[in-house]
């Protein structure tokens, strides 16, 4: 490994005390709230991730994941005060994220192909960072260019025909 390599390779003894600390504070949430729920912790590409699972309804989630996003940024910032390190940390409650991913995805390859068969520029509603991204990656795959626009929290995709 390069030296420029190992200055890009993810700190995955950081990245595992990241999901520890917030496997902490999430548990302490639910503990209060008075929540059942397991905690699974994983180190996925160059962030930590702290999984919820076995949680009955959708109260953590909430309308279109925005119970989630809080929670995720009350947790970033409980890792941020113990580390003094900004986390990129992402919290998945109940198997959220991971369909919201493959809805995302297919979202993405629908309107690159609308996009391809029309010529025309096409934009999406707004989202969050993490579902512009999974669409960006969705449209890159089928060989389209898409960029965000617009002010948080009203940013949303754009997709270029080729």
């Amino acid at each position: 490994m390069t030296e420029a390599e190992q200055e890009k390779a993810p700190d995955v003894s950081a990245l595992e005390q990241e999901g520890e600390i917030a496997a902490d504070y999430v548990e302490g949430l639910l503990d209060i709230a008075d929540i059942d729920g397991d905690i699974d912790m994983d180190v996925e590409g160059d962030r930590a991730l702290v999984s919820v699972v076995g949680v009955k309804g959708n109260e953590l989630v909430g309308p279109e994941g925005e119970v989630l996003e809080a929670l995720q940024e009350l947790t970033r910032l409980a890792v941020h005060r113990q580390t003094g390190e900004r986390s990129r940390l992402m919290l998945d409650i109940a198997g959220y994220r991971e369909r919201r991913r493959a809805e995302l995805t297919k979202l993405g390859n629908e309107v690159a192909n609308q996009v391809k068969e029309k010529g025309e520029p096409k934009s999406l509603r707004a989202m969050t960072p993490f579902e512009r991204k999974i669409v960006h990656d969705a449209v890159a795959a089928a060989g389209l260019r898409s960029e965000s626009e617009g002010e948080e929290p009203q940013r949303y995709v754009v997709v270029f025909p080729a």
